[in-house]
């Protein structure tokens, strides 16, 4: 997530470069090429060769969710492989268990779907902003 919210941040300055996103987000290179992979995959980030090239966003940060950052990189957001598939166990009609486990899920989806990137830079800058100021 603090990948996307570096590209979000910078979203039409151009392509930002690896380094760029190391130091301020303090991650190493080689896991943002494996993070940025998967999230090329699902469309949301391309590459830019070049001297100036780097990484961006496909498309507005107010059009990519938390569930599509979430669901490229984890894959699905379900908490039991019974939600997913009732047929994974014999007592899926019958468990209350499963029942607490949908509803979770439920829960999950529809709170990531409704937070955007563009939201979640929001409360960075705050909270950025919160860390460099001075009292004295």
């Amino acid at each position: 997530m603090r990948v996307m919210i570096e590209l979000a941040s910078q979203f039409g300055n151009g392509p930002v470069l690896v380094n760029e996103i190391e130091k301020k987000q303090g991650i190493s290179g080689k896991y943002i090429h494996v993070i940025v992979s998967a999230l090329k995959s699902a469309g949301l980030v391309r590459s830019v060769r070049g001297p100036n090239g780097g990484y961006q966003l496909t498309r507005s940060p107010s059009r990519i969710t938390a569930f599509d950052v979430i669901s490229a990189l984890e894959g699905k957001t379900a908490p039991a492989d019974c939600v997913l598939d009732a047929s994974s166990c014999s007592r899926s009609g019958s468990c209350a268990s499963r029942d607490v486990w949908c509803q979770i899920a439920s829960v999950v989806d529809v709170a990531l779907s409704a937070l955007t990137l563009e939201q979640i830079v929001k409360r960075q800058c705050a909270k950025d902003e919160t860390l460099n100021t001075y009292q004295i």
